[in-house]
């Protein structure tokens, strides 16, 4: 189960919000999960649209796949089932496009060089062990949820800021392929606090899928223009 915090440390929150800064030498990454055949269909062609699409994104997506992926790390490190864990990180790539699984495992594994001597707490040590002698994958999301949880920073908050940054990401993208103004999506991105606070984390469920209703119709019927990578 979940350690319950009261609060999160003050390192805990500075180390992540250099960990997620798009500036860190680990790079970002983000997939676009169809956002350029959404605007060529005009299924996105406004803020309105863009933010019922970023929506559908957590919905259809993340719920269902990384939320999943993020409460299972959490609670194999709470009972010591380091087993499972690498097990997990291991098949998580089989969940991705080939394209996706290489960037989400290079940059797992750039995440790691740089915290893989800061961890704490003796599971998670053993965990990035297994990393450096190659017998898990080290997948970035799988790295950084492990790393949350040495720093006791608890399952929602973890969420509520990888989501947050994936979402300003996806969205300054739009920039590049729309005609939607920066303030816009700076105003937009800010009514994603309260959609992030209704979210039920405590009944994130336990079934992993990746198959995203929204995103396979569109992808059908713009074959041709596949989504993208977005990489720093």
């Amino acid at each position: 189960m979940e350690k319950q915090i009261i609060h999160t440390k003050i390192k805990a929150l500075s180390r992540f919000m250099q960990i997620l800064d798009g500036t860190f030498p680990s790079g970002v990454f983000v997939h676009s999960f169809g956002l350029e055949p959404h605007i060529i269909k005009e299924k996105v062609y406004d803020i309105a649209s863009l933010k019922v699409y970023l929506e559908n994104l957590i919905i259809d997506q993340y719920m269902k796949m990384e939320f999943v992926y993020i409460k299972k790390v959490y609670e194999y490190l709470a009972n010591d089932k380091l087993n499972l864990l690498i097990k997990l990180d291991n098949k998580i790539s089989s969940f991705l496009t080939f394209e996706y699984a290489k960037a989400s495992k290079d940059i797992g594994e750039n995440y790691f060089v740089q915290i893989k001597d800061l961890a704490s707490k003796d599971v998670v040590k053993e965990y990035f062990e297994n990393i450096k002698e190659k017998k898990s994958e080290g997948n970035e999301l799988i790295v950084l949820s492990s790393y949350a949880y040495d720093l006791d920073i608890c399952l929602k908050d973890f969420i509520v800021m990888w989501t947050k940054k994936n979402l300003i990401n996806i969205a300054a993208t739009t920039l590049k392929i729309s005609r939607i103004k920066p303030s816009q999506i700076q105003q937009m991105l800010f009514l994603f606090d309260e959609v992030l606070e209704e979210i039920d984390f405590e009944n994130i469920d336990n079934k992993i899928t990746n198959f995203n209703p929204l995103f396979e119709e569109i992808i059908f019927e713009h074959k041709r223009l596949e989504p993208k990578m977005f990489v720093t």
